[in-house]
């Protein structure tokens, strides 16, 4: 059994890896206990956030020092790092000359980095540091690590797919792997993964199949996928990646401002470059798996599905990839951040995380050590963290647009766990259980009070056959079904698909439902709060806990010759393992839910103008723009925006003559810096 000694770990489990192979926290308490510090901090390094009195000293020295320095000009704090033989001191988020304002406000241009002789005590350096009065608040900075290891099932894109039709239901796409994605549709009719004591009942899916009648996705709703890179080449993603218009690769520009070079399909956090990679020693692919599960294309004649790939005549949603494991490598809390504002600054809505730390409740038997308990524990821990969340949840999105604030969706845990390891746990996020193909709870799943949702897993340690490997094949040499999760993948830099298992598979199928859930109601011109969306997710889902009778049968490492036989209790889940998400209960909620997207009032200096997208608020059919004065504004439009420039210091009328006519205000004032909108 292997064990690591790190906190943040990916929740994924390969189809041929167990959960032993998770990685395991340990939590060591400092002498005096005034400072928890967790074990595998990293040597040499503090994040410090300052109180707001110091803010204008701080942006005096880095404004002198071009944004990295070796003091921070304050001279209290200067004596401590001379002492600790500090050599860097940086701001923790680069300047995004967009969005300093309100990075401001929520005060996360407060947050540095420090690094300093490695041979000094961390905890000496806790010590000085937090009995400054200039300091708010200090945490360690540690790399993040992976639980997921081993090699997947893998199918290249030449061998998928020569597999006759196992279904009775007919297929929406002409992805001719979409049969083998029972996680989407269920018809019982799966039936070659079932083994004499596993079951498979209709139903138990994502509730796809009605809901795709409604809508395929709308390339407007972008995801971010906190991961390994997603394969942004892969044929069947391709037209479904995130551009960062204006961006190009090894231009050495940051050529929107935004505080990250070269970033066009989104950013590799581990590296500090827009260059990602899913070719370093130790890929494994599981970020280009997720990323299949909420947007794999559609109809395309190749491959899968995805639960928001479009189809129809219609795109898909947008992957963004933030990457945070290269090969062996991983980024740092640091880092982390730095990708969830990244996401909430660059357009995403939603947050997608097959990661966490380990559950409290780990069993230490298993090799697992148990992470923080309560939301107070986590939150005193890593405050940074806990404050990157908030600014993406309610700083994402628009007023104006879909969603106000952003979704941010993370694994439940893979530790056989009573209790959800966070930052799944967080209140404000939306924890994800998993279950099998018969509603039972997977094997492996974390539960607990604070899961909000459930979703297809997979279950090897259930359907597989014990003593025996997952990649087994039938008679005709074809691939069987395992009662895993099958999606886009790449192996050893090869596009191709495979079988996975985990919360990890689980929590892309509730992003991918939730990405279809906002393009639909982006396609209906409904507005809605993070909160109120996040509620409807939850109030349109099934409850299962009826199905949580009696007991379940599994083998754990059941592809060793010792598979363990270990029974279920499944009464021990009901109210645990959250409500089984479902696609089409979302959108017939979403006919009736939120409130109408309306034309914004909109905020310019003179001479400057804005393009307002008139599908964003369902604006169709547009005859005629009119301004009542323009000698304040000017509009004109075509089939997709209405532009408007300010001409002079006053305020009008801007409407806009459609079947649904649209009125708002513009308001022209000298020195206007925002983005347009009041």
């Amino acid at each position: 059994m292997k064990r690591y000694l790190y906190s943040i770990v990916a929740v994924a489990l390969m189809s041929t890896a167990c959960v032993n192979d998770d990685i395991a926290t340990q939590e060591e308490t400092s002498q005096n206990n005034e400072f928890v510090i967790p074990d595998g901090a990293n040597r040499g390094e503090v994040i410090i956030k300052f109180k707001p009195e110091m803010e204008s000293i701080l942006d005096q020295t880095l404004t002198r020092s071009g944004g990295e320095a070796t003091r921070s000009g304050i001279p209290s704090t200067d004596e401590v790092l001379d002492i600790l033989g500090a050599y860097s001191f940086e701001r923790v988020f680069p300047v995004d000359t967009r969005h300093e304002a309100r990075t401001r406000e929520e005060g996360l241009h407060l947050w540095y980095i420090v690094r300093f002789d490695e041979n000094e005590d961390l905890r000496v350096a806790f010590e000085r540091l937090s009995k400054l009065g200039e300091v708010d608040k200090i945490q360690c900075n540690r790399e993040l690590k992976r639980a997921y290891t081993g090699e997947p099932v893998f199918v290249s894109c030449a061998e998928a797919d020569s597999r006759p039709q196992t279904r009775t239901t007919d297929m929406p796409f002409n992805d001719p792997d979409l049969y083998r994605q029972w996680c989407y549709f269920n018809d019982g009719a799966t039936r070659d993964f079932v083994s004499e004591r596993a079951g498979i009942v209709a139903g138990a899916d994502a509730g796809c199949l009605e809901a795709w009648k409604k809508c395929v996705g709308d390339e407007d709703i972008i995801v971010a996928v906190m991961d390994e890179a997603v394969m942004w080449s892969h044929p069947d993603l391709a037209d479904n990646i995130w551009i960062n218009e204006g961006e190009e690769l090894h231009a050495g520009v940051d050529a929107d401002g935004n505080g990250y070079k070269d970033d066009k399909y989104g950013y590799n956090f581990v590296r500090n470059t827009g260059v990602t990679s899913w070719t370093s020693n130790g890929s494994t692919g599981h970020g280009t798996h997720v990323a299949g599960t909420i947007a794999a294309v559609n109809d395309n004649k190749i491959g899968c599905s995805g639960i928001a790939g479009g189809g129809k005549g219609r795109k898909g949603v947008k992957i963004m990839t933030l990457q945070l494991f290269d090969g062996m490598n991983s980024s740092t809390l640091a880092m982390e951040a730095r990708a969830m504002k990244y996401a909430a600054d660059n357009g995403a809505v939603i947050l997608q995380c097959s990661w966490g730390y380990n559950s409290a409740k780990s069993n230490l038997i298993m090799g697992y050590t148990p992470g923080p308990a309560t939301e107070e524990e986590w939150a005193a821990m890593y405050p940074l963290e806990k404050e990157a969340l908030d600014y993406f949840i309610h700083k994402a999105g628009s007023p104006n647009g879909v969603i106000n604030g952003g979704l941010a969706i993370f694994a439940s845990g893979n530790e056989y766990a009573a209790q959800s390891s966070f930052p799944a746990a967080y209140s404000k996020c939306i924890s994800v259980s998993a279950i099998a193909a018969d509603y039972t709870p997977a094997s492996y799943s974390n539960y607990g009070p604070e899961v909000l949702l459930s979703a297809p897993g997979g279950d090897l340690e259930y359907y597989g056959e014990p003593g025996k490997k997952d990649d087994q094949y039938d008679e005709n040499g074809i691939l069987k079904e395992q009662g895993a999760i099958f999606s886009t993948l790449v192996l050893n830099g090869e596009a191709g698909y495979g079988y996975y298992e985990g919360t990890s598979m689980a929590c892309p199928h509730v992003s991918g439902v939730a990405a279809l859930g906002l393009s639909y109601a982006k396609q209906q011109g409904r507005h809605f709060t993070w909160e109120e969306f996040r509620d409807l997710m939850y109030e349109s889902a099934e409850d299962i806990d009826h199905y949580f009778t009696g007991e379940k049968l599994y083998y754990m490492r059941h592809a060793s010759a010792g598979a363990t036989p270990i029974k279920m209790n499944l009464a021990d889940y009901r109210g645990k393992m959250g409500r089984l998400v479902d696609a089409n209960n979302l959108l017939n909620a979403i006919d009736g839910g939120g409130r109408d997207m309306r034309l914004p009032n909109i905020y310019l200096a003179p001479g400057q103008s804005i393009a307002i997208p008139l599908r964003d608020y369902a604006l169709v059919d547009v005859t005629a723009v009119v301004v009542k004065d323009n000698s304040v504004a000017t509009a004109r439009f075509d089939e997709n925006n209405v532009y408007v420039t300010a001409v002079g210091v006053g305020q009008t009328e801007l409407t806009v003559v459609a079947p649904n006519k649209q009125s708002s205000i513009v308001t022209v004032r000298e020195g206007a810096s925002d983005n347009g909108w009041l």
